[in-house]
């Protein structure tokens, strides 16, 4: 798996952030006047922007939360458990439809566009189970027509023809946690797979008729020089997938890597320069950087992850899944986040029921901005000032101040009515970002 919010959220690649959310003002920053800021959209107060807000209308995805693995990674940390034993698949496919029923009140009258299974390793789940919640959800929460599906794989921990039940199941697209092509990296990082098993994964599922593959490559792993990084880009290129995300190795807290982390890590000057050189042979490649870590061939861009960063909807079934969803009420447009327990055994015992909830919070307006821009800030496309008014309910007015500040400082830039990051702005997004605290 790859970089993800607290969501335990796939190959999403959103930063998790911990920081402490204060509303800013709503005056711009000096120098620059309220028809500065705000590109091709007029002024809007709360109020009517909501009553443009409709959230049936906006993007609906699903997450599926598949918990197990055959071994845990040192470097997770990700609601992920040993298997120890055979698996409740059945049992736990029954559980996710009682999931989903227990959620489909917050989301009547609303159509998928995406469903996504991360984990874990879903791989490890058979293709009748994967094809048996899907056509339970499509009855449930019928799919758009071009409804993306995508399935996390681990290379050691997929059989041959399983792919092809996967695609007869309603899969269309499939993420590899590759993380390297070199096997001393693979095995440093607790992997259970070689170079070898990848390679050959990413062919048979080519064979069976994925042609939108994703490919996770990690960089600044153990004992890796930046020669070793870019020759992990060179072979995921030639493999010709659709997609390759490429981030860092992080030592995330309460993770083996974090307790005892091991020798070689590359320091931040190096994995700055992976990075910058990564990107470039990406682009050289045909791959497109839409996203700080996403890289797609064009009209590939992951669809499931872009509702995230563009502050979309989503439900969250399975053990320790989150979701977050757009009401709407009397008082304007209402986001809350929800979460279910992430203890699998215990979440068999309460899918379906209020029991199963871990947690559920509403997203304050103060909250809104930062939460906002945390996720669009690392889309090169940046947003609109109409989105951020759709998204969140608030008035463009009321983040005037900071954006001021970002453009003032150089890190945002308009282009054609769109709030873009700057080159230095994408390099210090965390202090962009928290600009909007």
């Amino acid at each position: 798996m790859s970089t993800t919010a607290a969501q335990s959220q796939s190959d999403a690649g959103m930063v998790e952030e911990t920081l402490d959310a204060r509303p800013r003002g709503a005056r711009p920053a000096a120098g620059l006047k309220p028809g500065d800021m705000r590109g091709d959209h007029d002024s809007a107060d709360a109020g009517a922007v909501f009553a443009q807000t409709q959230p049936a209308t906006l993007p609906l995805s699903l997450y599926v939360h598949l918990p197990w693995c055959l071994r845990k990674c040192p470097y997770c940390d990700f609601n992920s458990h040993a298997a120890r034993g055979p698996l409740p698949f059945a049992d736990y496919v029954d559980a996710l439809v009682r999931d989903l029923e227990f959620d489909l009140p917050l989301v009547a009258g609303r159509r998928l566009a995406s469903v996504f299974f991360g984990g874990g390793t879903p791989s490890l789940f058979p293709p009748e189970q994967i094809a048996r919640l899907l056509e339970a959800a499509d009855v449930r929460l019928p799919f758009e027509s071009d409804c993306e599906v995508t399935l996390e794989a681990n290379p050691g921990a997929a059989e041959c023809g399983a792919f092809e039940g996967y695609a007869r199941a309603g899969v269309n697209r499939i993420s590899f946690g590759v993380q390297s092509f070199d096997d001393g990296c693979l095995k440093r990082l607790g992997r259970i797979h070689d170079a070898g098993q990848a390679t050959r994964a990413i062919r048979q599922a080519q064979d069976a008729g994925f042609d939108n593959l994703n490919l996770d490559l990690m960089y600044a792993l153990p004992g890796q020089g930046l020669a070793m990084a870019q020759g992990d880009i060179a072979q995921a290129i030639a493999l010709a997938p659709a997609h390759i995300s490429h981030y860092q190795l992080t030592l995330e807290p309460n993770t083996v890597f974090a307790a005892r982390p091991p020798p070689g890590i590359a320091d931040d000057d190096i994995a700055w320069e992976m990075q910058e050189s990564g990107q470039q042979q990406l682009t050289a490649g045909g791959y497109g950087q839409y996203e700080v870590s996403a890289h797609a061939r064009p009209g590939r861009q992951c669809a499931h992850n872009l509702n995230y960063w563009r502050f979309g909807d989503y439900l969250g079934i399975g053990a320790g899944a989150h979701g977050k969803l757009s009401f709407a009420d009397a008082d304007g447009l209402q986001l809350r986040r929800r979460w279910k327990h992430k203890h699998p055994a215990r979440y068999l015992q309460t899918a379906g029921t209020q029991d199963a909830l871990g947690g559920d919070d509403r997203i304050e307006a103060s909250q809104r901005p930062f939460e906002f821009m945390l996720n669009a800030l690392r889309l090169r496309e940046g947003f609109r000032a109409a989105d951020f008014e759709h998204r969140t309910g608030l008035a463009f007015a009321q983040i005037a101040m900071p954006v001021g500040q970002a453009l003032a400082r150089g890190w945002l830039r308009i282009e054609n009515g769109r709030y873009r990051p700057s080159e230095h702005g994408r390099r210090f997004n965390n202090d962009l970002v928290g600009l909007f605290l």
